[in-house]
């Protein structure tokens, strides 16, 4: 009887698990200098994509037939210190939704005066439907 719960209860946490997602890149070095957000569905829009981002670094591969990317650019900053992370994703009424978090230096922080453009960059399960991206 024990071991049969168990199993139920295994069961109804990986239904209930929100939907996996691999890093592809992040940091705060970006070619695209405009804050938005990217839902990347393609190979051929991922190879323009990238090229924008970091053109002359190789492509990392994604199988499209499997996921897709999904990727915030906070856009360019002035100085160190500033960045942006995909903290989950989440099926909401159909949609997915990406939840995301920016940071910035604190006022009295020392910082590198050098212009940043921090990223962050996913894959996660490929899916048809809107893509909502929320910042927490």
């Amino acid at each position: 009887m024990r071991l049969a719960v168990t199993i139920c209860l295994a069961l109804l946490s990986v239904q209930n698990a929100a939907p996996r997602m691999r890093t592809i890149d992040k940091g705060t070095q970006s070619g695209i200098e405009e804050a938005r957000t990217v839902v990347v569905r393609t190979a051929d829009e991922w190879q323009k994509l990238w090229r924008a981002h970091a053109a002359g670094k190789p492509v990392p591969a994604v199988d499209f037939s499997q996921e897709m990317v999904v990727g915030v650019f906070a856009g360019q900053r002035p100085t160190a210190g500033y960045s942006v992370e995909i903290v989950g994703i989440r099926d909401e009424n159909g949609g997915l939704v990406v939840d995301y978090r920016s940071g910035s230096p604190t006022r009295d922080a020392i910082t590198a005066q050098v212009l940043t453009a921090p990223y962050d960059l996913v894959a996660v399960p490929k899916r048809a439907g809107e893509v909502r991206f929320e910042p927490r």
